[in-house]
């Protein structure tokens, strides 16, 4: 579904006069990697706006490119769906924080909303994953709404942009089924409704301000479950039902056999943060220095907030607070919270780090450039001038920056000057043949990741797709996946013949599979799916019981008659076997 970014670069690859000079893939892989650049220049201007020196944005960026390792996948897996989105993203977030700012000119304000809604738009666009990491933002924007740190016109134009945004993006993706079901949509509709009941909600004493946020909070989650609710009731919607049953497992509320959750549960990407991602960032001070400004921060915040709740106007207490409210700046407080809430999502789930340790460029170098931040640092250790602080804001940026350059520039150039080569001769091989000797309108069953490259390097058509997010296209894969299980050659030729495939690709890496541990092990999701022991030593669960039939994938390579008047085997290399399915009448 999310494909329209290669559609209009195929438009524009066919409009523009570089066909004699540039062929597709490298069009395709510059436009990618321009569009790195724009991800690294709005990291740029976020961190420019937010401490008011250029010198916090070049920081950023360095920071960004020194610890590539951590903050992007563009190097080295190119296509990737966040590859095309989190460039907009951090232009989105470099416009809300342009947004926050005061004073702003009422026509700065139009075209910096119009900025973001484009920017929310393509990220929702390009992105299979967007409802769930703007479904963070808007938390973040309704946190910070209740503490009375934002101002509360700017949020509910945020709330809209969103919610028209994700409207629109499902509009274009023939009315997604999955965007309408979505928390996000129930959650924001939900905010928007709570405020028109409840009235004064920002009014009284710290203990009725207490009492009312805490029923706020309470009305916005049953809003949310029960427009959520009811919109899967009504359209009938189950195209998000394996994520949740993956973050029920993930987080320890009961195990569970669905095949769909347990493929994302077995991957490493969807596991826990690395403990040794914290190592490579304090080596280039990175993480150390987002540590200490990150602290300091969240003291001032709930300074702020419990000021904000209190709604005294003691004249002693207002000069004790004077300095939280210079050091707290709306668009401070929105790139405080952003941050947190997307650094527990990256300890969460790895595949997410990448949104979390870009922004943490971002606010480490904003907080080391900051003057409000040494300005009350310096006042708490009595040490306070004004030159002094302007002093320490550039030199100690300036140190950071010689001390990057001199341990990480001479390896960045060996990286740059070092030429590798695509070397894979046994995908090569099976591409080349399937080109030469199936007919253009062959249908092939596989693996997800291997008909990508099928469809993209032969053109041939699919019997399922790599789009994961609708549930009869899970459904439909994990009935082509049945080749790796302990099925007899009947049922999986009766499987296989039911999508019209004419031929289906076997792995070796997959039938004999050793880079998952027993139970992670495709063949093993499989096994415990249709109820089967798993193969080797262990314990399996009392329920499971031995299959009647050994291992399709093994057993066909022995060609008996009873897989031979099904499958004829066409093709075979050290990796891959193709067969050719029979045609019964």
């Amino acid at each position: 579904m999310n494909v329209y970014q290669e559609v209009f670069l195929s438009i524009l690859y066919r409009i523009l006069p570089i066909q004699q000079y540039l062929e597709p893939v490298y069009f395709y892989i510059y436009t990618l990697f321009g569009l790195q650049a724009v991800y690294v220049i709005a990291l740029y201007v976020t961190s420019w706006l937010l401490s008011g020196t250029w010198l916090s944005g070049l920081l950023a960026a360095c920071w960004y490119i020194t610890n590539r390792i951590d903050t992007t996948r563009v190097e080295f897996t190119i296509p990737l769906r966040e590859n095309w989105a989190l460039p907009f993203f951090a232009v989105q977030i470099a416009a809300i924080t342009y947004l926050l700012r005061t004073h702003l000119q009422p026509v700065q304000e139009r075209l910096t909303l119009m900025a973001i809604f484009i920017a929310t738009f393509l990220f929702s666009l390009t992105w299979q994953f967007n409802q769930f990491m703007m479904l963070i933002q808007a938390l973040a924007l309704f946190i910070l709404d209740c503490f009375d740190m934002l101002p509360t016109a700017k949020v509910t134009w945020l709330y809209t942009i969103q919610i028209s945004g994700l409207l629109l993006v499902c509009v274009l993706q023939f009315f997604n089924s999955m965007i309408l079901g979505s928390l996000l949509l129930s959650f924001n509709a939900s905010v928007l409704i709570t405020r028109t009941i409840q009235k004064n909600l920002k009014k009284g004493g710290l203990l009725n301000r207490l009492v009312k946020l805490i029923l706020h909070v309470l009305l916005v989650l049953c809003f949310t479950l029960l427009i959520n609710k009811f919109i899967k009731k009504i359209l009938n919607l189950e195209s998000d039902e394996h994520i949740f049953k993956f973050l029920k497992a993930k987080f320890g509320f009961g195990a569970t056999r669905d095949f769909d959750a347990n493929l994302y549960l077995c991957e490493e990407a969807f596991g826990l943060l690395p403990l040794n991602t914290f190592s490579r960032l304090s080596d280039t001070l990175l993480f150390c220095i987002y540590v200490f400004v990150l602290f300091l921060m969240t003291v001032v915040a709930v300074i702020v907030a419990f000021r904000n709740l209190s709604g005294s106007n003691q004249v002693q207490l207002m000069e004790k607070m004077e300095e939280c409210t210079i050091t707290l700046k709306p668009d401070a407080a929105y790139n405080l919270i952003h941050t947190v809430l997307f650094g527990c999502l990256a300890l969460s789930t790895m595949r997410m780090k990448y949104l979390w340790t870009s922004h943490m460029c971002v606010f480490a170098s904003f907080g080391l450039c900051s003057t409000e931040i040494w300005k009350l640092i310096l006042k708490c250790i009595h040490l306070y001038t004004s030159r002094r602080t302007h002093v320490i804001k550039y030199s100690i940026p300036i140190i950071t920056l010689l001390y990057i350059s001199y341990k990480f520039w001479p390896g960045i150039m060996d990286e740059l000057s070092e030429l590798r080569e695509f070397y894979d001769p046994d995908t090569v091989e099976l591409m080349n043949w399937i080109k030469s000797n199936t007919p253009n309108t062959a249908v092939f069953a596989g693996s997800m990741q291997l008909l990508a490259g099928v469809k993209l390097c032969t053109g041939r058509t699919l019997t399922n797709h790599p789009h994961y997010e609708d549930k009869n296209l899970r459904e439909r894969t994990k009935q082509i996946y049945q080749i790796y299980a302990k099925r007899s050659p009947e049922d999986v030729y009766r499987i296989l013949r039911s999508f019209g495939t004419d031929y289906v690709i076997l792995e070796d890496s997959i039938c004999y599979e050793r880079r998952h541990s027993r139970g992670c092990r495709l063949r093993d999701l499989l096994d415990i799916a249709n109820g089967h022991i798993m193969d080797g030593l262990g314990e399996n669960e009392p329920d499971l019981k031995p299959s009647l039939y050994p291992r399709f994938c093994e057993e066909i390579k022995k060609n008996l008659p009873s897989y031979t008047v099904h499958f004829t085997r066409v093709f075979q290399n050290k990796t891959f076997h193709v067969y050719k399915l029979a045609k019964h009448k």
